[in-house]
């Protein structure tokens, strides 16, 4: 019961937080570690509507990771809660970086020739 628990509680949580970016698209994009730090100039050169989207995208599939475990902890067996916690790690481990470039580089938009 403790990792339906555990499970369950989370689901709201990231999807208060895919709903964040949904709504503030662009403005969100600030919000994202490490990106706040960067001068506005530098923010600018970045397609901020594209990282709201895709991080408003991690939330709902992290949030229904976490539905999952809810319900195989209450239906099948309690592992299923730290078997769901696993994949989350790995799905948020997968896109954290130290380097700036390495997080936030494909969002970068091209430059423009004068």
């Amino acid at each position: 019961m403790l990792g339906f628990y555990a499970c369950i509680i989370m689901v709201p949580c990231f999807w208060l937080l895919a709903l964040f970016f949904a709504l503030g698209r662009e403005r969100a994009a600030d919000w994202l570690s490490g990106f706040h730090s960067l001068p506005e100039e530098e923010r600018a050169k970045y397609d901020r509507a594209r990282m709201a989207r895709d991080e408003r995208n991690a939330c709902l599939l992290w949030g229904a990771v976490m539905l999952l475990g809810a319900l195989g902890a209450r239906w099948i067996t309690g592992w299923a809660a730290l078997a769901a916690y696993g994949v989350w790690l790995a799905l948020f481990f997968r896109d954290v970086h130290w380097d700036i470039e390495k997080a936030f580089g494909k969002y970068r938009l091209p430059d423009k020739a004068g």
